[in-house]
């Protein structure tokens, strides 16, 4: 029987500060992962260019999403510079139920959130190998200003002072380690036995022949 029909799908949150290679370690990783999905984020900002409902994010005008907050249907949101976004529940809860893990990448008021309302969900924090690699990281993407810059390190700090409050903390120093570190979490939490489901403790002790 296949891996996923054994146990309901395991919820992953990653958070860390910006410039520290989240989506990188994410991209990487997850093909070679089988079972995971990564979820959509749902936004009240305009599509860009090639753009797609339901691929990059699920869009929606303001009055459908703040119908969505009334109803409870997301498990955590923002209003980011005039945009809200957020995470809709029922594709997650859905996908968790079919015996896929499901990826979230979050803020750090979102992770926490997130985790306020599903106890169960695995907390991973990607954290730089200092401040200084940050910085000179975010430096060397040339995108950001010089205060846009100090913003960003200063948020950091106060991320990085939340770390204790994740299950598991990634250092991506080498990039290939912080991957197979990452993977590895995965497939540990995959074999928990608290994971399991009464059917499977019912398949290890079902009779042979």
């Amino acid at each position: 029987m296949d891996e996923a029909q054994h146990r309901k799908g395991i919820l992953f949150v990653m958070t860390g500060a910006s410039g520290v290679g989240k989506d990188t370690i994410r991209r990487a990783a997850l093909p070679a992962i089988d079972g995971m999905v990564y979820s959509i984020s749902a936004t009240t900002r305009g599509r860009r260019p090639g753009e797609v409902h339901g691929e990059q994010y699920y869009f929606y005008d303001r009055t459908t999403f703040e119908g969505m907050i009334e109803r409870d249907e997301l498990l955590e949101y923002a209003d980011y510079v005039g945009d809200y976004y957020g995470t809709p529940s029922l594709p997650v809860r859905q996908a968790m139920d079919d015996g896929s893990d499901v990826l979230l990448e979050l803020e750090l008021v979102g992770a926490r959130e997130v985790k306020r309302k599903i106890p169960e969900a695995v907390m991973l924090f990607i954290a730089p190998p200092s401040l200084y690699e940050l910085e000179r990281r975010l430096r060397g993407r040339g995108t950001d200003s010089e205060a846009k810059i100090q913003k960003r390190l200063a948020r950091a700090r106060d991320e990085i002072r939340a770390v204790r409050e994740f299950d598991y903390a990634i250092v991506n120093d080498v990039l290939e380690d912080a991957v197979g570190l990452f993977t590895s979490i995965i497939r540990a939490e995959r074999a928990r036995a608290s994971h399991l489901q009464d059917s499977d403790v019912a398949d290890f002790l079902r009779e042979q022949g």
